[in-house]
């Protein structure tokens, strides 16, 4: 799930940004901060948004850098149990695949890329045994969120697509109209009993 959060923190700014006005090269040194950044509380930091506030700098002997206690709006990503996520699959392995949901990535297992006995194919997709469904690199799947394991910079999440409305897209919109049939089939046969009841 994507935040707005506001964050109170001393930036450090690197000589080399010494020449920019204050305001922008703390904005510049926090782009740079935040690249690539991830944490438990606050999620994968996405963009910062704007700086709100720059107080005083202060220099710390033995350091050439400047210290700016600033205000400022980060964009981040959390991955929030249960949550559906969108995203791309990037690659299939003999294990699960492994799916690019825009900010980070995560992993289906075999067992969990659709409702069905899963095997590996020669061709590297993951194929249904009954349902003969396929997934290959480059298709476009909704998952949900069903475990997160923080481990530093690089958290692992696990994904889920064995529920109703998950999957590649095609099979949704599959299910779906399949659904909408099925439910259409069954007004028709109660709106012709309640007719056959009448005439008696």
């Amino acid at each position: 799930m994507f935040y707005i959060t506001e964050v109170e923190d001393y930036v450090r700014v690197e000589p080399k940004l010494f020449g920019l006005p204050t305001t922008q090269a703390v904005d510049d040194q926090l782009k740079e901060t935040y690249s690539d950044y991830y944490d438990k509380e606050l999620g994968k930091a996405v963009a910062v948004i704007e700086v709100l506030e720059v107080g005083e700098g202060v220099i710390i002997p033995g350091d050439g850098a400047a210290y700016y206690n600033s205000k400022f709006k980060l964009l981040t990503w959390k991955p929030e149990m249960q949550e559906m996520v969108p995203g791309i699959i990037e690659e299939i392995t003999n294990f699960g695949a492994f799916i690019n949901m825009g900010v980070m990535k995560g992993m289906i297992h075999i067992s969990q890329t659709m409702d069905d006995y899963v095997s590996f194919a020669k061709d590297g997709s993951l194929s249904g045994k009954a349902s003969k469904r396929v997934i290959k690199a480059g298709d476009l799947c909704m998952a949900r969120v069903v475990a997160v394991s923080h481990r530093g910079n690089d958290p692992k999440i696990g994904l889920t697509m064995r529920q109703p409305g998950l999957g590649k897209l095609e099979w949704i919109k599959e299910d779906a109209a399949k659904k909408k049939q099925e439910a259409d089939k069954a007004a028709k046969a109660e709106e012709k009993a309640a007719k056959g009841g009448k005439k008696k």
